[in-house]
């Protein structure tokens, strides 16, 4: 008699599509957020599975800070075409100008705190119920308290000692008028997991994870991408590296180490050997010990 036994991967992929059917089924207007980071785009290829051969249910949305990494625009258009399903952009750009959001100013000012409001009027705006999200427990200790259905109430607020039980694979989506849920169907994966699926998958991703020559400044220790938006610090210096990026999000944030990996192999090596998180060179999440529990009880993803 053949066993029938599924490696890690597997049990995670089945475990993921599990979760996302049970989100179309469970909720009339889900969205899945997508940044052009590699939790987003995997998670976009699980729902591609799960769905297989129709079309992805979900529209997309992307919130825009407005600084964002060229490459990464570039790389949502062109899978938002390919996929041919529905992108809605909020922009925080637009809540800056209608005053529900003000722009923080400083040498060290970014948008990323901003973002979150972004969010909250593009889901009340689109009437969403349910945001899929790339979230992690692996990643920093607010997301550890994630379960995969993620109550949010009607103002879009988290709070981690409200949520429900999640016994025996059961997942309760009842939500009163006005509240949402934040789903989060890759939370039982590492880095390590992501990396590996998309290798053997080999699932694109965008440029900028691999390594490349780069003009950055060094910075609360770790190497920030020059742009257009960062003022420097007297005595700041822009250099020209050869560095990659973990994890992606707004370009003034978002710091990269140096490295020569330059395929999804050597990065694969390159995070089985890491042992600094891959949110360790997110300047934002060093504001304060609990930056990211912070925005998340304000509505952040």
């Amino acid at each position: 008699m053949r066993k029938y036994a599924l490696s890690h991967l597997q049990e995670l992929e089945a475990e993921a599509i599990y979760i996302l059917r049970e989100t179309a089924a469970q909720f009339e207007n889900p969205a899945i957020l997508f940044s052009g980071g590699k939790d987003s785009i995997l998670v976009t290829e699980l729902a591609r599975k799960a769905f297989y051969p129709a079309k992805i249910p979900f529209t997309f949305l992307h919130v825009d800070t407005g600084h964002n990494f060229p490459e990464t625009i570039a790389f949502r258009d062109q899978l938002m075409e390919q996929l041919g399903v529905k992108l809605v952009v909020g922009l925080v750009e637009d809540s800056i100008k209608s005053g529900s959001v003000k722009e923080e100013t400083g040498i060290d000012a970014n948008r990323n705190k901003l973002q979150t409001t972004t969010l909250l009027e593009a889901i009340e705006d689109n009437q969403f119920d349910a945001c899929i999200g790339g979230g992690r427990r692996d990643e920093e200790k607010a997301r550890a308290k994630e379960r995969f259905f993620s109550h949010r109430d009607d103002f879009g607020q988290w709070n981690p000692k409200n949520q429900r039980p999640e016994l025996w694979n059961l997942l309760n989506g009842k939500l009163n008028m006005g509240e949402n849920f934040r789903v989060f169907p890759i939370s039982n994966w590492t880095e390590l997991d992501v990396w590996q699926y998309l290798t053997l998958n080999k699932i694109a991703i965008p440029s900028l994870y691999f390594a490349h020559e780069r003009e950055v400044i060094r910075r609360q220790g770790t190497w920030i991408p020059n742009s257009e938006f960062i003022t420097l610090r007297p005595k700041e210096e822009i250099v020209t590296k050869k560095i990659r990026f973990r994890t992606l999000g707004d370009i003034t944030i978002t710091g990269g180490s140096e490295s020569d990996a330059d395929t999804l192999e050597l990065i694969l090596e390159e995070v089985a050997i890491a042992r600094q998180t891959e949110r360790g060179n997110r300047s934002d999440d060093k504001r304060s010990e609990t930056a990211m529990e912070d925005r998340k009880k304000e509505g952040y993803f």
